[in-house]
């Protein structure tokens, strides 16, 4: 897309050898021979760079700048200056132009400096929509899950994001807690701040005091220089510690202090930081039991336990499964370049029986490798086989509730019958030759019936009709 640029000066002769310059192809050129006509234009039209001159009758360009910074903050301005006027263009800079020039300028010089504040501009515009996009990707809503589990979830992320408040996500491993820590963060008053995922199992005890708190050079060995501690880089945001139920009971002492007086002291260093950040931690593990235990101290538990969350497993939210998987299939045939949009009955079968140990992770991994091993537009059944094994993906699960009970007959059931369709189709061809209009007849059904089986249970005729084709089973 070409660059739209404001040329802004009350000489001809300038205007002109602007034009010379930027009037061709790579540009869209326009320009004014005042201020207030300038002001006007952007107003009026999107423009991506200006280019304007600070000696100018009635309005200057220092003040044309104030205003199109007021009203256009994300506009790139570059100034035009006589020798004399280097103490304006000085000025200019600190109001918010990206560059100046001073006449006479060369027009290699003014093309390089038009192309350098374009790319600006075009680096800001990404960094926007990158900020905007990641915003809402992880609104509430837009976080997959319309079970009763999940819609109390969602409840408990509005009413507690807008506040300061300290949460803990609980729930089994691969359940997506720190997708609901990134949708309070995101849907926060400090949205535009940073958000800073820890790790807490990744580090070692030493590791992990310093990566929190930072250290000051010289506090040990391999300190060679002064290290800020993630508190103080998520200042203003949140800050997330995943897995905290392994935080060693030394540093679990030194979190608590953060938490309660809002403040802590970088490895080494005899003074004290304030810091403000709302912390959201996360357990796979249960920190009551750990508490009896003495092995996570009762008083940060119950600083951490403000607000708890707990984010349901998988199987415990079986109707969610059909659109997770959908929107993991489409994100995976999006990121590897393959037309896959379908799910077949019989593979989306097995995904709502399986007990996914794995949770949601386990699931998205499941069906970018299905989408991998797919030869057409579907993810089937004996994809998921090879990647689950065969016992699991034929195996409906031990039922624990009278629902789960009518749910694995009624699967048990459709799994039967398909079964026998499948083979009645199959024995019918087999019997007549692989002809699909005598087998109709055979059977006893119309041929439109009959081809709606055989599409079902993906029986398809290689070479004329001679053989049956069960290259994809369902």
């Amino acid at each position: 897309m070409k660059g739209r640029i404001l040329c802004v000066d009350d000489e001809d002769i300038v205007i002109r050898s602007c034009r010379r310059v930027l009037g061709d192809d790579e540009f869209e050129f326009e320009a004014a021979q005042s201020g207030i006509d300038a002001l006007k234009q952007i107003d009026e039209t999107d423009f991506d760079v200006v280019v304007l001159d600070i000696m100018m009758p009635k309005m200057d360009g220092i003040e044309v700048l104030q205003r199109v910074k007021e009203s256009h903050p994300d506009l790139e301005v570059i100034m035009i200056t006589g020798l004399s006027q280097v103490e304006s263009a000085v000025k200019s800079m600190k109001l918010g132009a990206c560059d100046y020039l001073t006449k006479p300028f060369d027009p290699d010089e003014l093309k390089l400096v038009v192309e350098r504040a374009l790319e600006r501009r075009r680096l800001l515009q990404e960094n926007i929509n990158l900020k905007t996009e990641v915003s809402s990707k992880y609104r509430f809503e837009s976080v997959v899950g319309a079970s009763h589990s999940m819609q109390e979830v969602f409840r408990m992320i509005a009413k507690c994001a807008p506040t300061n408040s300290t949460v803990l996500l609980t729930g089994e491993s691969g359940t997506g807690k720190e997708l609901v820590a990134r949708a309070i963060h995101y849907n926060s008053l400090r949205k535009e701040k940073s958000f800073i995922p820890v790790d807490c199992t990744s580090l070692s005890e030493n590791l992990l005091e310093s990566e929190l708190f930072g250290h000051v050079k010289g506090s040990f060995t391999g300190a060679v220089s002064n290290k800020r501690g993630l508190f103080e880089v998520a200042n203003g945001g949140t800050l997330f510690l995943d897995e905290i139920g392994n935080i060693p009971v030394s540093i679990q002492a030194k979190l608590l202090r953060v938490i309660q007086e809002r403040e802590f002291k970088p490895v080494g260093d005899t003074r004290s930081q304030t810091v403000n950040i709302r912390l959201i931690a996360a357990t796979n593990k249960d920190l009551k039991a750990m508490v009896q235990e003495a092995t996570f101290r009762e008083d940060l538990f119950y600083r951490l336990n403000v607000f708890p969350i707990r984010i349901p497993s998988l199987r415990e939210r079986r109707d969610d499964i059909p659109a997770l998987a959908f929107h993991f299939l489409n994100a995976a045939a999006k990121e590897l370049d393959k037309k896959v949009s379908e799910i077949s009955d019989g593979a989306m079968n097995v995904l709502g029986n399986y007990d996914w140990p794995g949770n949601v992770r386990e699931l998205e991994n499941v069906m970018q490798r299905a989408v991998i091993l797919a030869t057409d537009k579907a993810v089937r059944r004996a994809h998921l086989a090879n990647i689950l094994g065969q016992s699991s993906a034929n195996h409906l699960g031990v039922p624990r509730t009278g629902d789960e009970l009518k749910r694995i007959k009624k699967a048990a059931r459709e799994k039967s019958v398909e079964s026998i369709e499948k083979a009645f189709v199959i024995e019918a061809l087999k019997r007549n030759g692989w002809n699909v209009t005598r087998s109709a007849e055979e059977t006893g059904m119309q041929r439109a019936n009959f081809q709606a089986l055989m599409k079902k249970h993906n029986v398809r005729l290689r070479g004329g009709d001679e053989v049956p084709d069960e290259s994809n089973p369902d």
